[in-house]
Order: C-alpha cells, then sequence, then structure tokens
C-alpha cells in the first residue's frame, strides 16, 4: 500500500499527515508520524511513505482552519480503519460543532451503553485522524483529560474554536 505524507506548520506546531485512496488516514503532531509504523502495519500490511504529496488539498483546509474556518474539516473524506465501535465513536465525535464540547460518559449515552465511558476514552485516544475526526472536543467531567498533541494544544484548540466558556474552569 502506498500512502503519501506531508507537513504543515501551524500556529500550535508541525502537523503531519497521511492519506490513501480513500482519504486522509493519519493526522497528528509533531511525532505522531513515528507511531504510524505499527498503526499502518496492522491495518495495510505492508506500506511505503512517499512523503511530500497533499492529494487532498490537505494544507490549504489547515490553513483555512487555523485562518477561522471552523466548519472545513465537515468534508473532507477520512479513512479511519479500526473496530466497529471505535468507527461508532469517530462518527459520532464529527458530529460535535466547533465550539461545543462532550464528555466522555455523554457521548457513551448517545452511542447507547452509559457504561462505557472508558471504551469511547479509548476510541478518542487511538483516533488516528485527529482535528478532522475532533477528539479534542471530549473533556472529562471535571477536567480536560489528555489529548495525544498535549493538554496546551487541547486547549488552543478549544479556545480557536470559540469554547472558551467551557474552559473557565479549567484554567
Amino acid at each position: 500500500m502506498l500512502l503519501d505524507y506531508d507537513e504543515f506548520e501551524s500556529p500550535i506546531g508541525r502537523i503531519v499527515f497521511a492519506s490513501n485512496d480513500d482519504g486522509i488516514c493519519g493526522l497528528g503532531f509533531e511525532g505522531y508520524e513515528k507511531r504510524w509504523g505499527p498503526i499502518f502495519e496492522r491495518r495495510f500490511g505492508t506500506f511505503e511513505l512517499r512523503h511530500g504529496r497533499d492529494p487532498y488539498g490537505l494544507k490549504v483546509i489547515l490553513r483555512k482552519y487555523f485562518a477561522g474556518d471552523l466548519h472545513v474539516f465537515d468534508s473532507v473524506e477520512v479513512s479511519l480503519g479500526g473496530a466497529p465501535f471505535q468507527q461508532r465513536v469517530w462518527k459520532e465525535l464529527r458530529t460535535i460543532p466547533a465550539g461545543e464540547i462532550r464528555t466522555y460518559g455523554q457521548l457513551a449515552k448517545i452511542l447507547g451503553n452509559p457504561q462505557a465511558s472508558r471504551a469511547v476514552g479509548h476510541a478518542n485516544a487511538v483516533n488516528p485522524v485527529s482535528l478532522i475526526v475532533p477528539c479534542h472536543r471530549v473533556v472529562g467531567t471535571t477536567s480536560l483529560t489528555g489529548y495525544g498533541g498535549g493538554l496546551e494544544r487541547k486547549q488552543w484548540l478549544l479556545r480557536h474554536e470559540g469554547a472558551q466558556l467551557a474552559l473557565a474552569a479549567w484554567g
């Protein structure tokens, strides 16, 4: 499997992303590409990365997002893989509007299993396409909780999207 990948310098650090014929299959912040080997091997078997190609125009899309177009990711094609429950969580994440947040418990209830907060958290943690599948919009009941890109980036992203009031209690 041939995967294209490229990089984008954002206001909150370098973003790396990869794509295949079905859409964006990997996106994360600097250092994330080091995790790609095992993730992509499990998913695709043998793969080859081709640097410097952006067949979906993601650099332009990212530029628009950071310039304030908070809906620019809505129609971006993604290729996520994952187990059926993970796919359901990731699909639901894409329905959370910019500027809004959900808790892990709220997502579990929406998915019809109120006891599945931890499973929702795990699916969030292994989301292969950060930002486009907005896992940063999910928080704990009393704190922001973890984010693969770091809590400072999570706070920045939520503020960028207009969720300041929700962040008041967490600094």
